[in-house]
């Protein structure tokens, strides 16, 4: 069995790239939503963030996302301290969930899998590219929100092309070379493509 990253900036297409994925029947790890999921769940991750910021940062069974945020957005610093706390749980968890699929590919899709490390926990990386306008226009259209946003955001993940210099294969979501066989291609590697 061979396990693949799968990731790529905002607007990229990711997330296109992985429902492909799971319509040829391989599974997809998302590790945002288990993340998520183990946030609410995880009783080492519960007991470290209510030590962190008291009981209130739980709302019965759910993490309060908003009182976080908060607290994040004061001191971006406590953002490190509970991606420490919370990436080594998710990187365990793929591991065990790999462990329970039958196909000869697995799929982690994580927007941040080099700056979690992620990508050491996979034997291959595709990362998913497009153009940056194209990009900006998806998220402004998907997320109804201005460029400004959109431009901020991209400004604090990993440059695309560091991205590109790091995967083993690259799939441009451009809408000039055909996605499908891109993604196809990818699984039967032959080589490496660059950005």
């Amino acid at each position: 069995m061979k396990s693949v990253g799968i990731t790529g900036g905002i607007g990229t297409g990711k997330s296109v790239v992985s429902h492909f994925l799971r319509i040829l029947g391989f599974p997809v790890y998302d590790s945002d939503s288990e993340a998520k999921r183990l946030m609410n769940t995880h009783p080492e991750i519960r007991n470290k963030l209510i030590g962190m910021f008291g009981p209130d940062i739980y709302i019965g069974q759910e993490l309060n996302r908003v009182l976080l945020a908060r607290y994040i957005f004061v001191d971006l610093l406590l953002l490190q301290r509970i991606n420490e706390i919370v990436h080594p749980i998710v990187r365990e968890d793929f591991k065990y969930w790999c462990m329970r699929q039958k196909t000869a590919f697995v799929f982690m899709e994580s927007a941040i899998l080099f700056e979690s490390g992620f990508e050491n926990s996979v034997d291959e990386v595709w990362v998913v590219t497009a153009p940056e306008d194209m990009r900006i226009c998806r998220v402004m259209a998907r997320n109804n929100c201005s460029e400004e946003d959109v431009r901020q955001r991209i400004s604090v993940q990993l440059d695309e092309t560091e991205k590109c210099k790091k995967a083993d294969q690259v799939i441009r979501n451009d809408d000039k070379k055909p996605l499908i066989p891109q993604i196809l291609n990818c699984l039967n590697y032959k080589g490496r493509l660059e950005c």
